[in-house]
Formats: C-alpha cells, sequence, structure tokens
C-alpha cells in the first residue's frame, strides 16, 4: 500500500468524467488500497480516484472511523440508482480543495449501485453522512466540485 500524492482545484483530471472500470483484479485491488491509506493519511472520510490523478470511476469511504472503529466501504462503477426527494444542506470540505468549506444541498437517502472491488454487483441504501459522502464522491467522478455545488461559508 502506498499514500498517493493529491491533485488540487486546478488540475484538470479533476475537471474530467472518469473512465468506467473494465477489467477487475489485482490493478483494482491496489489501486483501492492505496485509496484508503490516502484518505486515512490525509484525515479524509472519502477520495475519489481522480483526485490522486487517476480517471478510473471508483472511490472509498469511511464516514465512521474518526468517531471509532472504521467501516471502510469501495465502490467501483457507482451509480445513484434512486434518491430522496428533498434535501439536506450542510457543510463540506474536500481533500482537493484545502482550508475552504462549502454548504452544498444533498439529498437525505440514496440508493446506491456499484461493483465490489472483485467485480460483485451491490446495492444499498445511504443515509445522512453516509449519503453526501457518497454523493460528494461520486460528484469527483463527474469532474463536479463542491466549488461548482456549493456556497463558501
Amino acid at each position: 500500500m502506498a499514500v498517493l500524492d493529491l491533485r488540487f482545484d486546478g488540475d484538470p483530471i479533476l475537471r474530467k468524467a472518469a473512465a468506467p472500470v473494465i477489467q477487475f483484479g489485482e490493478p483494482v485491488d491496489t489501486l483501492i488500497a492505496d485509496l484508503f491509506e490516502t484518505m486515512y493519511a490525509a484525515q479524509g472520510r472519502g477520495l475519489a480516484a481522480p483526485q490522486v490523478g487517476i480517471s478510473q470511476r471508483m472511490f472509498v469511504i469511511d464516514t465512521t472511523w474518526k468517531e471509532g472503529e472504521k467501516h471502510p466501504i469501495a465502490f467501483v462503477n457507482p451509480e445513484i440508482v434512486e434518491a430522496a426527494p428533498f434535501s439536506q444542506l450542510g457543510p463540506e470540505a474536500c481533500l482537493s480543495i484545502p482550508d475552504r468549506t462549502f454548504n452544498v444541498a444533498r439529498p437525505v437517502w440514496v440508493d446506491l449501485g456499484w461493483n465490489s472491488p472483485a467485480g460483485i454487483r451491490q446495492t444499498a441504501r445511504f443515509h445522512g453522512v453516509g449519503a453526501v459522502c457518497v454523493c460528494h464522491e461520486l460528484d469527483h467522478l463527474n469532474g463536479v466540485l463542491i466549488t461548482d455545488t456549493g456556497t463558501e461559508v
């Protein structure tokens, strides 16, 4: 595992839609491990592959590790299947936009479909912070930053 270099606002890869992952196996497993290592080292709750310069549709999250036990989840080729019809407005930070916070409206829940690193299709509903985090990271895969969707606090 390795801590990878983060990319910051202004880097063109952050504005590019990431390519789907087609081949699963060792390269995906290695990148997922590196994403987690980098996210934890940077004190984040989520990290998308474009944030480390890799234009692939994958991200990792762990929304609970700062308060207790780690619950890491890796997402490959994620997509929102359904979202709540109402939103929550809240502050968000981003490892690629250090020292700035934005209020962003996000659905209070989302149903997400994705592949595991082994290529197995998964689905789950994420609420609250989990919904915020998966939406934030999914935005990264689409070349969208919180500077586009939020208001600076």
